[in-house]
């Protein structure tokens, strides 16, 4: 169980030892594994308040109030891929499956780009469909016609000339959550065929490439432990990836681990200061999952050190298709009709709404 003193009562020097910790992280002291478990071991609810606080301040310094909003396009929900944990896994054999050929995704670019969107996500499982031809010329034709605007990619493993000549045509930033940096473990969530070492391998080749790249984890996720979590904070610490994509473990019916208990939202908080921390320059998304887990997940993470936003353009039937877990925040709070509703949010945290490109500042 990770995190589990997070509801209990701490004696004043571990809090103090705790709160050494935090600042020794604020100002950029890098941590050693000991360090790091100390602090997911004795993790409390009242310390946490000085983390989120110290995360807060951080984001503040760096990107100042700014919450940036990226346009989600989830382009296919086929995959090759067989994760346990997840709901689009090539066998569910019951997912409702879907692809978009080009033209639609030229034709909710173009919206997104009429509404002000300036990044575009295009999102999607590893569907072979998408050759690196046709990947090329969707990338090529909408940085064409729209030159001002970032174009971001989660698309899954590639090899290099793929990721390379993506880059060439017109990407801007590629996602690849590494879900974690614990081989052991991350051999648990996968089948066999799936490789931790090309995981990270393709995420140091995307780096290197010239990518602003964004690594991740789930928290909460099946036999996961704090040993596990420290990790993939000792990973962050060293990989330093431009952005990070945290959220909570969310179970699927569909799936090897259909009866596993969800991720908790206060660890998925506590993961999120400290990323902030170790990484302060990382673009961090409050992702959907998160508010998926809980209503007031959002407002949160922005309270956290978050700062970006996805909201989902897909059309609402698709959405409902693209289920990587049970009861996914489709529509209302994570949608483009409803941006209402996350500028409350937002605004409620002291921070403003940001369309802008907004990349990473280091």
């Amino acid at each position: 169980m990770i995190i589990s003193n997070y509801f209990n009562k701490n004696d004043n020097d571990t809090n103090n030892k705790l709160i050494s910790y935090f600042n020794d992280l604020n100002n950029g002291i890098k941590l050693k594994r000991d360090d790091f478990l100390y602090i997911l071991d004795n993790i409390n609810d009242e310390v946490f308040s000085v983390l989120q606080s110290l995360a807060y301040q951080k984001r503040k310094l760096i990107y100042n109030d700014s919450v940036f909003i990226r346009g989600l396009i989830e382009i296919s929900n086929y995959c090759k891929k067989d994760c346990y944990y997840c709901g689009i896994r090539k066998s569910n054999l019951t997912a409702h499956r879907y692809r978009y050929d080009k033209n639609k995704i030229y034709e909710i670019v173009t919206y997104a780009y009429q509404r002000g969107y300036r990044t575009i996500v295009m999102q999607g499982g590893e569907d072979d469909y998408y050759t690196k031809e046709l990947l090329e010329e969707i990338i090529g034709k909408i940085r064409n016609d729209y030159p001002d605007v970032a174009i971001t990619l989660s698309l899954g493993e590639k090899d290099y000339d793929t990721y390379q000549a993506l880059f060439r045509a017109g990407a801007n930033r590629y996602l690849l959550r590494h879900e974690s940096a614990s081989k052991k473990h991350y051999e648990k969530l996968h089948p066999s065929f799936m490789s931790f070492d090309n995981r990270m391998q393709c995420l140091n080749d995307l780096k290197k490439i010239g990518y602003q790249t964004g690594a991740g984890l789930m928290v909460g996720s099946p036999f996961q432990t704090n040993d596990d979590l420290v990790e993939d904070l000792l990973f962050l610490q060293e990989f330093q990836p431009q952005m990070i994509g945290i959220g909570p473990y969310l179970r699927h019916h569909a799936t090897p681990f259909k009866d596993m208990s969800n991720g908790k939202l206060e660890h998925v908080l506590v993961m999120y200061a400290l990323a902030r921390l170790i990484v302060p320059h990382a673009l961090l998304p409050s992702t959907t999952a998160t508010s998926s887990l809980d209503k007031t997940g959002r407002l949160k993470a922005l309270l956290s050190g978050c700062n970006v936003i996805m909201i989902n353009l897909s059309d609402i039937d698709k959405r409902k298709s693209y289920t990587l877990y049970e009861n996914k925040s489709y529509q209302g709070d994570e949608s483009d009709e409803f941006i209402e509703l996350i500028k409350k949010d937002i605004e409620q945290a002291n921070m403003k709404i940001d369309f802008s490109i907004g990349n990473y500042r280091k």
